[in-house]
């Protein structure tokens, strides 16, 4: 978004370690130049800028004269936020910042020993169509009543490929609702308490070393201190404090870090004045009590108001709050409701036994930076879980550190990117990628560095290996890699994939496999034995972590041999192999709260449970497939008629002959009770679907049957016995409210409409809001503020 022509971006020099390793590493590969912010004189040409608030080390500080110098040259200027310390200090965008970032994981959710949690960004206005990924829009339905919606839900990174910037992140939208909670439930008064508590803490903390001797800097802080003492190392000061079982930051050879929080309590003060003071200090924390209160100075105070909406003011009691939270849980069709046979999201069981160890404080509240004698278990548990990876991939070495599929894709380019530079060539940046690809790929190639060459598909969803070997050849002194997803993305087994695999080893390039369709081949291949270098796996489809919505996920990368040197390290905890590329995530091990999940799910199966839960998957697509092929064409088989764990019904014969879009279809599901399958990805107007293992046959029939009785609402159209614009799948999906009206509009029946096969009746969920209009969506998004009474 940026007007400046320039290739330099600045950093904070009192930015958080991670944050300035992983802004070093993404930008490397893309040509930018990092360089730290000058403490003083002039900025140096630059087209953005990134700020910590407050920094690092704690300062407080007014940053307005250096955004407004990076904005006169061109540039826009990101801060690094704490949302806490935001309801006390001025918000960025007052200040004049373009982007605010930051965590949420403060606003109730665990650490985790480094997540889940949900990232936020947020933009001035005339930036917000530059966001990765999709917003929340609010739009109306047929009915004209309020309704929300994804806006700008075309599925950016399938149609933008290679410019599409989806695959910067996982959308975490569990731990975004969680921490979305928390602001409800306490609302803007309740937050500021709590900060206010917290900063109180941390002045009176302040006033009792400085009595002790201690130096602090004058500048205003938060909830965080820069400690230093005129005869102590700062080595000596935290090797006394871990005596006591109490962790402190070493900040430089002189200075230690400590930062209070929520959960800090007059007792924990106490008990750091007694560290620094190396015994009694004579006072305790309750005499300090008049330090505590001095309000935040001008100009750094804020003086706006934040969460206006009536949602932050409304719901302060427990009952209300969980009756409010129930409400809108009875608004979602999960796989509480029906199965949803999303062909490549792989929505299967999630155990309550995988999901018990999250609610252990062992788990939960862990600090991703805590010694590593302090987390033995996360540490064998890590151990297990890549070595079972590893055996179940056939790699030599995996990475827990990618936190996303998307990570996971990038990860592994990155791993080969430093592996063909290890070897001196340095001009392998071409990446081959076949037009099934999954659409984040050609993104995380460039992001990567890489130019994409795009490799044809035969008619049957196969990469066209003539194709793939002429390209290959063309490009073999500058080939760096092939992305190809296996089962391929249609749904199929890539028959030729080995040799596949040996035509890029031929030409120098490395194997990215991508592992999103891992469910297929789970105990009965293994990526590392067809040839793959590098194959990133998603815990969150074949291994059980729950998608949430849209996360948390995780993507950990397997690598073989040759690879291993270079998997992700980390700034601030020692990961990675001994030619470590950059950090992946900020946290060593990504999302690692969550990997309990897929430990329990591995441990319970064994190696025959996985496999059987691999074959049921194929033969359950295969069944449905079966079925349905006497109504719907399947758009791609193998070369033995079969489909993976996943087929494409082609719904485009129907628009020609009775008017019906793939949409319409999808819509008039809901009305059966089912979540609509994967629609028009990866070939436009059709249906992937998916019905993994975990689906009983009683189930898979139910679907089917909605399925045909969708298919003769269609032939009735096409025979004349149903009206072409005034159908049930026109109008679909149909409300308890649309069922009310009393003269009732359409020509075909409420019972058909609402109860279209007698076993729906049993089980009838009640879509919320009718048709929705989906271009009056997209230009509306929720940030433009709607009047309040358009909320619900």
């Amino acid at each position: 978004a940026s007007k400046s022509k320039s290739t330099v971006f600045l950093i904070d020099p009192d930015a958080l370690p991670q944050t300035k390793s992983l802004v070093r590493h993404r930008a490397a590969a893309l040509g930018i130049t990092i360089r730290e912010l000058p403490r003083s004189g002039p900025l140096p040409e630059c087209f953005g800028a990134l700020l910590q608030y407050p920094g690092a080390s704690g300062r407080v500080w007014d940053p307005s004269a250096v955004i407004g110098e990076v904005q006169a040259q061109g540039g826009l200027v990101v801060m690094a936020a704490d949302l806490l310390a935001l309801t006390l200090l001025r918000s960025p965008g007052s200040l004049g910042a373009d982007v605010a970032v930051g965590t949420t994981q403060r606003f109730g959710v665990p650490l985790g020993f480094g997540g889940p949690h949900a990232g936020y960004m947020a933009v001035r206005a005339g930036l917000e169509r530059q966001l990765p990924g999709r917003l929340v829009g609010v739009s109306q339905d047929a009915a004209g009543r309020p309704a929300y919606r994804l806006a700008l839900q075309t599925r950016e990174q399938h149609i933008r490929r290679e410019k599409a910037t989806s695959n910067i992140c996982t959308a975490q939208v569990l731990l975004a609702v969680m921490a979305g909670m928390y602001g409800v439930y306490h609302g803007p008064e309740g937050l500021r308490a709590i900060a206010t508590r917290v900063r109180g803490l941390a002045l009176a903390l302040a006033a009792g070393l400085r009595r002790l001797g201690y130096v602090l800097p004058d500048a205003p802080f938060f909830d965080t201190l820069a400690v230093s003492h005129p005869a102590k190392s700062a080595d000596e000061i935290v090797a006394s404090a871990a005596m006591r079982n109490v962790n402190l930051r070493r900040l430089d050879d002189r200075r230690v870090g400590i930062a209070l929080d929520e959960a800090t309590t007059e007792a924990d003060l106490d008990l750091l004045l007694t560290i620094f003071a190396d015994g009694d200090p004579g006072f305790r924390a309750a005499d300090l009590a008049g330090e505590s209160s001095a309000p935040v100075p001008a100009p750094f105070a804020r003086t706006s108001s934040y969460l206006e909406h009536p949602i932050f003011h409304r719901y302060h009691t427990e009952h209300e709050m969980l009756r409010y939270i129930k409400k809108l849980e009875s608004r979602d069709l999960s796989l509480t409701t029906s199965m949803i046979a999303l062909g490549s999201c792989t929505m299967k069981l999630n155990a309550t036994s995988e999901m018990l160890p999250l609610t252990w404080p062992t788990v939960g509240g862990l600090h991703p930076f805590a010694p590593a004698a302090q987390a033995k278990g996360y540490h064998e548990l890590f151990s297990t879980l890549e070595s079972w990876l590893a055996e179940i991939t056939g790699f030599a070495a995996v990475s827990l550190q990618p936190n996303a599929g998307s990570q996971g894709e990038y990860a592994g380019l990155m791993v080969i990117r430093a592996y063909h530079r290890d070897r001196g060539d340095h001009g392998r940046n071409i990446c081959l990628i076949p037009v099934s690809a999954h659409g984040t790929n050609p993104a995380s190639a460039v992001m990567a560095g890489m130019k994409v060459v795009v490799v044809a598909c035969d008619d049957h969803g196969n990469i066209d290996v003539a194709d793939l070997a002429a390209k290959a050849q063309e490009h073999a002194g500058e080939l760096a890699a092939l992305m190809v997803t296996y089962p391929s993305t249609h749904g199929v087994f890539e028959e030729r994939i080995r040799e596949i695999c040996d035509l890029v080893h031929a030409n120098g390039g490395q194997v990215y496999l991508d592992g999103a369709n891992m469910n297929a081949q789970v105990g009965l291949c293994r990526p590392g034995d067809f040839g793959a270098d590098v194959c990133h796996l998603n815990l969150h489809k074949t291994f059980c972590i729950p998608h949430g919505g849209g996360g948390p996920g995780m993507g950990p990368i397997g690598v073989a041999a040759h690879l291993a040197p270079f998997l992700p390290g980390h700034p601030v905890v020692s990961t990675g192999g001994s030619k470590a590329i950059g950090p992946i995530a900020a946290a060593p091990w990504g999302s690692a709260s969550i990997l309990t999940i897929p430990w329990v799910y591995i441990a319970l199966m064994g190696g025959e449970g996985l496999a059987n839960a691999t074959r049921y998957a194929i033969l359950n697509a295969n069944y449905m497939a079966a079925r349905l092929a006497d109504h719907y064409p399947i758009l791609y088989r193998g070369s033995q008629g079969r489909v993976a764990h996943e087929f494409i019904l082609d719904l485009r014969p129907l628009k020609a002959s009775a008017g019906i879009e793939a949409e319409d279809v999808a819509k008039r599901l809901m009305d059966y009770g089912f979540h609509a399958p994967t629609m028009s990805f990866p070939v436009a107007g059709t249906l992937m679907i998916e019905p993994t293992e975990s689906e009983s046959k009683a189930e898979l029939d139910r679907f089917c049957e909605a399925m045909i009785a969708i298919r003769e609402e269609a032939r009735a159209i096409e025979d004349g016995r149903m009206d072409r614009a005034d159908n049930p799948l026109k109008n679909a999906p149909h409300t308890a409210e649309d069922l009310l009206v009393a003269e009732w509009p359409h020509p075909y029946t409420r019972e058909q409409a609402a109860f279209p096969l007698a076993w729906v009746r049993e089980r009838k969920f009640w879509p919320h809001v009718s048709r929705i209009d989906n271009a009056w969506g997209d230009r509306n998004l929720v940030c433009a503020c709607p009047p309040i009474e358009t909320y619900g």
